[in-house]
Order: C-alpha cells, then structure tokens, then sequence
C-alpha cells in the first residue's frame, strides 16, 4: 500500500471529520456519501465531490464507478501520523517522546503500566508480525 506517502499528508480539520465519515462507512456509494456530508458538514454536492477528489489522489480513497472505498485505513494513516511525530518532534525516539510525558507527570500509574504490558507482548512477539 502507498501508506508512507499518504501518511505524510496531513489532514487538515475539514478533511478529517470528511475522511472519518468516509472511515465509518466505506464502501459506501457516493451519493449516500454525498446526504451523509450535508446532514454532518453541510456540504453542498459539489464541496463533497472536491474533497473526495483531492483524497482520492491522495491516495487515501478510490471512487469507481460510483462506488467509494478506503485505499488507506484510519488505524493506518494514524499510526502513520504517529510515527512522523515522533520522528519530527523527538528525534525519531520512542524513548524521549515517552520522556516527554514523563517528566510533566502526565503519565498515569496505568498508563506506564499498559505500556509495560505492550512492551512484555513485543518481546514474546505477540505484538509485532
């Protein structure tokens, strides 16, 4: 999949609420598409056609034959964003970005332990394939 493209473009608010209507129910046609934008968004037709468009060669979607499907799956462009984030911001380190949130204090006593479990997981390779 194009998910190392399609994950450094960022979505921007508008596109977001658009994508996660698209998300939430693909394969969807594109009229129902169309009603689903006007009752959340207000969009017009035609604003909804544009957005799908410019996502479409984004990657991020496909519209054949009036039929709307993902290309690149929200948990995907997410972990994605994730990823460029940490990359961007720490360094490309896990280590300094989870210090970040440790050094604040905004890490819960469950938090550290989740991540905890997910790192036991990794290790006996029940979290990676």
């Amino acid at each position: 999949m194009n998910s190392e493209r399609n994950t450094a473009y960022v979505l921007g608010e508008v596109e977001g609420r658009f994508a996660s209507i698209v998300w939430s129910h693909a394969p969807l046609p594109s009229g129902e598409l169309v009603g689903l934008c006007r009752e959340a968004l207000g969009w017009s037709k035609s604003t909804t056609y544009t957005v799908l468009r410019k996502l479409c060669e984004k990657g991020f979607f496909v519209n054949e034959n009036g039929l709307v499907r993902v290309l690149l799956p929200e948990a995907e462009y997410r972990l994605g964003r994730g990823e460029a984030a940490v990359r961007e911001n720490y360094g490309g380190s896990l280590p300094a970005f989870i210090a970040a949130f440790t050094q604040t204090g905004r890490l819960s006593d469950a938090d550290a332990e989740a991540i905890g479990r997910m790192i036991d997981d990794y290790r006996r390779g029940e979290g990676h394939g």
